[in-house]
């Protein structure tokens, strides 16, 4: 099928038959499973006009490339792909205080797309990411985002040192996760619009991407782990953003 993607799993497909149904071409499902939930979302797609087609586990478990399909598999029109040209907009739709996520040279999909969850969780404008040496959406980083592929803008870019100075332009402070830095997390003002970047798995920051940073920032550690899981990290930086923007809104 070529120009197909697949979404694998119920809760991935509930949310793309949610936010974008029109971007759903067939659901491929298992006629071994027969649930009430699995009951429910084909009942919905019916309404919508959507085709359901009945597809062996073995052809589904091909499709979802090793995730758990739970029985139903969605062949998927590609969203539209975002580039820098749709930051400004992004920015400026976010209110007072925008929130970016950047992340450089993320590889696993799975990372990528607990990342996203994070996002959508902290309700960040959009996450930016190298067009080239970044995980690609497929399945595992679909189910692993449960669902915020479909609600947050991915914004692929070709250079990221050149898209961080535009989004300095813009008005944003540009603060780079570094486990070295001397400027703790708790020590730093986050009450305004910023981008936080993130590194790569093993790696970190590239050399030009941290000096794109107005600044480097480490997360305190106090036990003797010497460092986290990238996707635990941005998401202990993402929350304690929005928990400072919250309390100087309310100052």
């Amino acid at each position: 099928m070529a120009g197909a993607r697949y979404l694998a799993g119920l809760h991935a497909v509930e949310a793309l038959l949610r936010h974008h149904p029109e971007r759903i071409r067939v659901l491929w499902v298992s006629p071994n499973r027969d649930d009430g939930r699995l009951r429910r979302l084909l009942e919905r797609a019916r309404a919508q006009g959507l085709a359901v087609q009945p597809a062996s586990p073995q052809r589904l478990a091909r499709w979802a490339e090793g995730v758990a399909h739970q029985g139903v598999v969605a062949e998927t029109v590609p969203a539209p792909t975002l580039d820098e040209r749709a930051l400004p907009a992004l920015v400026q739709g976010a209110g007072p205080h925008p929130l970016i996520l950047a992340l450089d040279q993320v590889e696993d999909p799975r990372n990528l797309g607990a990342c996203l969850r994070s996002a959508d969780a902290a309700g960040v404008a959009a996450v930016v990411v190298p067009r080239h040496g970044t995980a690609t959406l497929g399945p595992a980083a679909r189910k692993t985002a449960s669902g915020a592929v479909e609600t947050v803008p991915l914004v692929r870019v070709t250079n990221l040192v050149r898209t961080l100075g535009e989004l300095k332009a813009l008005g944003l402070w540009v603060y780079g996760a570094a486990g070295e830095a001397d400027l703790s997390l708790d020590q730093t003002d986050l009450a305004g619009g910023l981008v936080w970047v993130v590194g790569g798995e093993g790696r970190g920051l590239r050399r030009l991407v941290r000096a794109a940073c107005d600044a480097l920032v480490a997360i305190p550690m106090q036990g003797s782990v010497a460092s986290l899981n990238l996707s635990v990290a941005t998401g202990i930086l993402l929350f304690e953003t929005r928990r400072q923007q919250r309390q100087r809104a309310g100052d």
